[in-house]
């Protein structure tokens, strides 16, 4: 027997096949894959050559306002789009590759480039037609101002 051929746990591969908890692991990761692109979450790599990009987003709220940033390194303000339909913000766009360099060439390739959409559920009322977005440094920044029924009010307790 060559000792490039030895395998002294070979045995135990038939075992690790048979994993259930692996299985269970792989059907998971498949049914989040699957609820992701449904939802529009950022996308996973679905293949080699079937990649799919979607930029991050962070909601929070203030007092007077719901505030959505989202990280979109290396696009262009032009090639994005913000819009809102109920009760739901789209930010779409296109990030281009900008050197042009063969496939074959490249060593490792991590960055995603083409087309992106989020649908982002907004979880209050705001005011559409207020709604501010700004673009620097990569971050896109869209400001919703709330709607005024939401809004807390303060009631001044009368005496006597």
């Amino acid at each position: 027997m060559a000792l490039g051929r030895w395998r002294p746990f070979s045995r135990f591969r038939a075992l690790e096949r048979m994993d259930p908890f692996h299985d269970l692991a792989d059907i998971q990761s498949e049914m989040n894959r699957l609820f992701d692109a449904f939802f529009g979450r950022p996308g996973r790599t679905v293949g080699l050559l079937d990649r799919v990009w979607a930029p991050v987003v962070d909601v929070y709220e203030t007092a007077d306002e719901l505030v959505v940033t989202t990280e979109l390194p290396g696009a262009k303000e032009k090639d994005v789009h913000v819009s809102i339909v109920g009760d739901v913000l789209t930010v779409k766009g296109e990030r281009k590759q900008d050197r042009e360099v063969k496939e074959e060439h490249y060593h490792r390739m991590e960055r995603f480039y083409g087309s992106f959409e989020r649908h982002i559920p907004l979880p209050i009322p705001v005011e559409a037609d207020k709604v501010k977005a700004r673009f620097r440094d990569g971050v896109l920044e869209i400001r919703l101002p709330k709607a005024e029924e939401i809004k807390p009010k303060e009631i001044k307790i009368e005496v006597g």
